[in-house]
């Protein structure tokens, strides 16, 4: 009899339809059966021995909460047995057109070892237990999860003994993930957790990689990326990453119409193991990544999200670098522009943000001049390993998409059918923020912020958080001044100043966009099991 190994996991969700995505432990047809009579069923795909189902369920009513179940082969595995949680529902938008959108990055998922957490309570786990503790309150409509939502090069004791039973971990790539199948013990690990597991099964997810769901500083030049593919376990490490993200994260992203238009999807559900398909896709990839689209649209009534892969998709080439290929720069540029008027937010998420402190800002700028050769060879060399050494690779680091996107948020914020905000949500720098650009030749009418909000559950060394608050400082500002002017960078087209924070803690932030209102709370983990408001303030006029 077939086993649920993990999920289910409620991804896609609008009016009248979802997808619940499973793993199971053989073969079999998967069945989700809701309340209210709405069903779907899908049949397992394998990949590398894992058996996996992304099941569409039709039919529902919108507005409504419907509880539903998970059968395998007509067996019933979940809710689980004597489960202390209540049942995991699909919940359809509200009818009058109120979206709530939770989100946050950087989620390191080992369990303590006893009681104590080093790095503090999860907020995940923690928004969990206040939705189950009183199911009929607020809860988020969808949650994006913006970035390492596993690390594959910074395990757990129990994942290293794990991985020491497996391989000897003397030889490279030590006590990193190696494979596909390693790859999956970290998802075990992460959403097996029964908070998680249950918080994940009854409210939509979007999520998008960072550089730690396959290593740090993933893609971060031309050099690094040289570097790596002369490291003998760096292939198998890449291409197993990103066939765990297209099973794990990816396909739920897609709504069932994009699902069925999907030649990969449907070629991997049609084999008898899917495994080769999904290499070659994941080959590709790595060869020329312009050839595959992670980014993707949203919908949430009048809500626009447009999540931008912010790492796989950039163009290394030091006197061409870009965040985005021009492929993904045009997506991004034609899904913003596409029918202006029929939304009134637009929520631009990209795991690394796009305004920084100002003086992170400009070490960024200034290392990228140095580094495509403006202050000679050695000053390119030492920008190289600045670069490296502090993770010198935000939007900053790749001027000409820093402003790039500039010119398209101002070209959407203006106009008669300019949305009432755009905001560029963002995670990966293990605090939060809020920061309001001004452009230098008139900004638009639309309300545009910066939003960022990290880590769900990690850390940050003191000294980083001294620098953090440095960062945005007057007197930070003038020395980030100086390297801009030994780079003989120009002066970007916008000015930004901090508005809240900074916030350092285990943290989410909620948006609740109502009509052309959105409204902005900061929520922190606390020991006693609680999240606790720390910032809450509306970001445009109720």
């Amino acid at each position: 009899m077939a086993g649920l190994s993990l999920g289910p996991l409620l991804r896609y969700a609008d009016g009248s339809s979802a997808t619940i995505w499973v793993e199971a432990s053989r073969p079999c047809t998967a069945e989700v059966r809701c309340a209210d009579g709405a069903r779907g069923t899908a049949r397992t795909f394998q990949v590398a021995g894992h058996h996996y189902a992304l099941v569409p369920v039709e039919g529902l009513t919108p507005g409504t909460s419907t509880p539903y179940e998970v059968f395998l082969d007509g067996a019933h595995v979940w809710p689980l047995p004597e489960s202390p949680f209540p049942p995991s529902v699909i919940h359809t938008p509200d009818a009058d057109g109120t979206v709530r959108v939770a989100f946050g990055s950087c989620r390191w998922a080992a369990p303590p070892a006893d009681d104590h957490d080093p790095v503090g309570p999860d907020a995940l786990d923690t928004l969990a237990s206040r939705i189950a503790r009183d199911p009929e309150s607020e809860r988020p409509d969808v949650l994006l999860l913006l970035g390492d939502q596993v690390y594959a090069d910074e395990v757990s004791d129990a994942t290293r003994r794990w991985l020491s039973a497996r391989r000897d971990l003397s030889e490279p790539p030590g006590s990193e993930v190696a494979d596909y199948e390693e790859y999956t013990r970290l998802y075990y690990e992460s959403w097996l957790d029964p908070e998680i597991r249950w918080l994940l099964s009854t409210v939509p997810s979007c999520m998008i990689f960072d550089d730690h769901d396959v290593i740090d500083d993933w893609n971060t030049s031309a050099a690094w990326l040289a570097d790596m593919r002369a490291t003998p376990w760096w292939r198998e490490r890449l291409l197993s990453g990103l066939m765990s993200y297209w099973v794990h994260q990816h396909l739920g992203n897609l709504s069932p119409a994009e699902l069925a238009a999907d030649p990969l999807y449907l070629a991997v559900r049609s084999a008898p193991d899917g495994t080769d398909e999904l290499r070659a896709f994941a080959s590709r990839a790595d060869a020329d990544p312009a050839t595959v689209r992670w980014s993707y649209r949203r919908d949430f009534g009048r809500v626009r999200l447009l999540m931008v892969d912010s790492r796989a998709a950039r163009v290394l080439d030091e006197q061409n670098r870009a965040m985005l290929d021009p492929g993904e720069a045009d997506w991004l540029r034609t899904q913003a522009l596409t029918d202006p008027g029929s939304y009134d937010h637009l929520l631009i998420g990209t795991s690394l943000p796009w305004l920084l402190p100002h003086l992170v800002h400009d070490a960024e700028s200034w290392d990228a001049a140095l580094c495509r050769g403006e202050r000679g060879a050695r000053w390119a060399e030492f920008g190289e390993k600045l670069r490296r050494a502090a993770d010198l690779e935000h939007w900053a680091a790749f001027p000409e998409s820093f402003e790039k996107l500039a010119d398209l948020i101002a070209e959407v914020g203006s106009g008669d059918s300019a949305p009432a905000s755009v905001l560029v949500l963002s995670g990966d720098v293990h605090h939060a923020y809020v920061a309001e650009p001004k452009w230098q030749t008139g900004s638009p009418s639309s309300r545009v912020l910066q939003l960022t909000c990290s880590p769900v559950h990690n850390s940050i060394p003191p000294y980083i958080r001294v620098g953090f608050r440095f960062g945005w400082s007057a007197v930070a500002r003038g020395l980030g001044r100086r390297l801009a002017r030994h780079g003989r960078c120009p002066h970007p087209s916008v000015k930004w100043r901090k508005t809240g924070g900074p916030w350092f803690g285990n943290q989410l932030m909620t948006l609740t966009l109502h009509g052309r209102s959105a409204r902005l709370r900061l929520e922190q983990a606390r020991a006693d099991g609680t999240l606790k408001t720390v910032a809450e303030s509306p970001l445009t006029p109720p």
